[in-house]
């Protein structure tokens, strides 16, 4: 079967709005072997079904265009990478779907049935009461169900979404006009009650059988309320705690929380204590923390209710409280029945941002201080964002407790590796822990990724008995970016490593020292009692290669690099520029081992008191030298600024601690730039008339940047004299030179060199 990775953006058309559609490109369709209403399924971080439809002939051939429940359904942001390929949909039998109380009290059965039809559902997803009206199937009666909704549920019904629940036969169905639809534990086209059945998770087997009119709390089964669970939790059992590679230690403290909440509460009240619990799981995004929480809920035989916090928070505030309500409801129900029981809500910074917090929040909030005072009951959050959680949240008769998970080592990412692949044919040549160490900053979702991309190489090459290979795995890693870079700008190193970089020994060596050593040999610091440096600065004229000369380093350590410009974190808005800094810092040590690249740091930090765009130079220099020298250490994280200017940087900066080793990159010298020609020509075919060496002995005053613009200027004289050369000649590079000026200022590189001078004698 065809597969496909495309980058998934947002469709604008409001045609398309919430209506189960992905636009391909005719291309993508014919190498598909689709025809346009055709089902696909399309993958994220999980799995849902739609239907694709030719796209604009003059669009990006390499994008799918979802609609915003579509993109939501498989776990996306905007201009994330998705996988489509085409599925075999079967009528669906029987459809059991849940929504807000306003939905299930107004809108039939058949009503829904008719806004349903035509559309390609999978269990879990969120559809909307929107008809399938681009292309109405036959039978489809799109007046009549606008009507019907229309009068049901009034104007708001164009934005109410419901849950699929529950889907007959498994797997990805269209509804037909013969389709029994029901709402969860309410009436059906056929008037005869529907079971819902419980998610996976804990078997209670001491429950005694139920009946087809149990309540919504019953209705919640293991794990929690159908439609409000989310779909990796109700199509999977939880893991066994032994199976949560690098997160034992936080597992078994919330096994003993939860342990003496529910077990032993009048200990707690005896010793002075409460046996309320709350507590707030920080990581960064797909560590797996919400696979934590459950498996710990498995562990201490608690039925585990879910409320994705971005769901609600999506809806319109009337719906969102509905929704929330649901969820608290069916947590106290079971708690009250002696059932011990964890509301876990995940992405809590989504529903209860500390940025201008809704209305809302403040309901939401007292509904979990009274949910977390009811016996049995206990609530975790989650976020990957805790600086973004309103701060209300962490009070003492909430959520006051903490559980931090870190990104995975490269020996648990080794592990990691050896889990996903225990049942993949694998090559004899694959060397999992070689991916680990190119693999700094990934997460499990991002090994599994690493494991899907690779599958997808291994299958195209159509070998009757495929098997993943190293290559395949070395090119899946070069086209998974990590969930921890997503939203950052990061410095591609294209292969470069310090071994390429000519000449510039001193510099190299000070680097390796500075940057590279406290990563590889922690063991030899901690042995000598000293801690590593903390950051770099490299300095010297424009066009000398520093920009060059951190990419070779980030390859040489196969690091995370997040490259900022000066200018980029300062922001007129008080107190944004600081919250700029603290993100950048806070996103590198979630993907460690990472540099953080300062260009042009002079204007991010220049000299406090004189400045005059009220003081948020200042305040962006106090944040800077807080994250680098603050009372949280930073851990293999590395700062490396570069300026051409270091006399305008505030000194604060350049003191032991935080940016304390000063590296001058000086001009390059004949030697120099004769290694500089050759690597830029090393694709460009040279005439036997050509002396690099003589050339480079005559560009005194020529950067790095000057020598690789004569080589590039020469290529494009000899294209002026004729589009069929194949070589450039002295001719050419003699022209170049005259063309390409040295850019280089004698008086900035003196005065450089005079800086460079008085540090080392200071």
């Amino acid at each position: 079967m065809p597969v496909i990775t495309l980058v998934a953006r947002l469709a604008t058309s409001a045609t398309d709005a919430r209506r189960g559609v992905v636009r391909l490109h005719p291309e993508v369709l014919d190498a598909l072997h689709l025809r346009s209403w055709d089902a696909v399924t399309v993958t994220g971080s999980r799995a849902t079904s739609a239907l694709a439809v030719a796209g604009d002939p003059a669009g990006a051939p390499g994008q799918a265009l979802l609609d915003d429940v579509t993109l939501s359904n498989c776990g996306l942001k905007d201009g994330a990478e998705v996988v489509v390929s085409p599925v075999s949909v079967q009528p669906a039998r029987r459809i059991v779907v849940a929504g807000s109380a306003l939905a299930r009290g107004t809108v039939s059965p058949a009503t829904a049935r008719l806004a349903l039809l035509g559309k390609v559902l999978t269990a879990g997803d969120a559809v909307s009461l929107l008809p399938q009206d681009i292309a109405p199937p036959p039978g489809a009666d799109v007046p009549a169900a606008r009507r019907a909704l229309s009068t049901a549920i009034g104007g708001a019904w164009t934005s109410e979404l419901v849950t699929v629940a529950r889907v007959e036969p498994a797997g990805p169905v269209v509804v037909h006009p013969t389709t029994v639809v029901g709402w969860l534990n309410g009436p059906t086209t056929a008037d005869t009650p529907i079971r819902a059945t419980a998610t996976a998770g804990v078997a209670d087997t001491r429950a005694p059988a139920r009946t087809a009119d149990r309540t919504l709390a019953d209705a919640v089964g293991t794990v929690g309320t159908v439609g409000l669970t989310t779909p990796a939790a109700a199509d999977e059992p939880p893991l066994p705690i032994d199976a949560l590679i690098g997160h034992a230690a936080p597992a078994k403290r919330l096994v003993e929380w939860l342990e003496l909440t529910f077990s032993r509460p009048e200990l707690l009240v005896r010793l002075g204590g409460s046996p309320r619990l709350g507590v707030l799981v920080t990581g960064p995004e797909g560590v797996g923390k919400a696979t934590l929480v459950r498996s710990v809920a498995a562990a201490v035989e608690a039925r585990c209710v879910e409320l994705p916090g971005p769901a609600a928070a999506a809806l319109e505030p009337a719906s969102a409280a509905a929704r929330v309500q649901e969820a608290l409801t069916a947590a106290r129900d079971q708690a009250a029945a002696g059932r011990p029981t964890v509301l876990l809500v995940t992405d809590v910074d989504a529903l209860l941002p500390a940025a201008s917090p809704p209305p809302l929040a403040t309901l939401v909030l007292d509904s979990l201080k009274e949910a977390v005072g009811t016996p049995n009951l206990a609530l975790v959050a989650t976020t990957a964002e805790p600086e973004a959680v309103d701060p209300r949240l962490r009070a003492p008769d909430l959520a006051d407790r903490e559980l931090s998970l870190g990104l995975p080592d490269q020996a648990v990412r080794a592990d990691l590796l050896r889990r996903l692949f225990t049942e993949v044919p694998v090559a004899e040549d694959v060397e999992l822990g070689e991916i680990a160490t190119r693999t700094p900053g990934f997460v499990v979702a991002d090994l599994a990724a690493v494991r899907r991309e690779a599958a997808v190489h291994a299958a195209l090459r159509g070998n009757e008995d495929p098997k993943i290979e190293m290559a395949d795995l070395l090119n899946a890693v070069g086209s998974v970016r990590p969930i921890s870079m997503s939203s950052s700008d990061t410095l591609q190193t294209g292969g470069l490593t310090l071994d390429q970089v000519g000449d510039m020994t001193e510099v190299k060596q000070a680097l390796t020292e500075a940057v590279l050593w406290p990563l590889r040999y922690p063991d030899s610091f901690a042995r000598l009692g000293v801690d590593a440096p903390r950051g770099v600065l490299l300095y010297g004229p424009p066009g000398g290669g520093k920009t060059f000369l951190l990419r070779a380093l980030a390859g040489s350590g196969q690091l995370n690099v997040f490259a900022v410009k000066g200018a980029e974190l300062l922001d007129k808005y008080v107190g944004e520029s600081e919250r700029a800094v603290r993100e950048l810092f806070r996103k590198a040590a979630d993907a460690a081992p990472a540099l953080v690249f300062l260009d042009e740091v002079d204007a991010l930090a220049p000299r406090r008191g004189g400045s005059t765009d009220s003081g948020v130079a200042d305040r962006v220099v106090a944040a800077l030298l807080t994250e680098l020298d603050g009372a949280t250490p930073l851990r293999d994280v590395v700062v490396v600024g570069a300026t051409n200017r270091p006399e305008l940087i505030d000194p604060a900066l350049l003191r032991p601690g935080r940016l304390e080793r000063l590296v001058f990159v000086p001009p390059p010298d004949a030697q120099a730039r004769a290694d500089i020609l050759r690597a830029s020509g090393r694709n460009t075919p040279l005439a036997d008339d050509v002396d690099l060496d003589a050339l480079a002995a005559d560009l005194e005053g020529y950067s790095a940047a000057d020598c690789a613009a004569i080589l590039r200027e020469a290529a494009l004289t000899a294209m002026r004299e004729s589009l069929d050369a194949t070589e450039v000649t002295a001719v050419h590079l003699a022209k170049a030179r005259r063309n390409v000026p040295p850019s280089l200022d004698p008086v900035q590189v003196a005065e450089l060199e005079a800086y460079a001078a008085r540090r080392s004698t200071d």
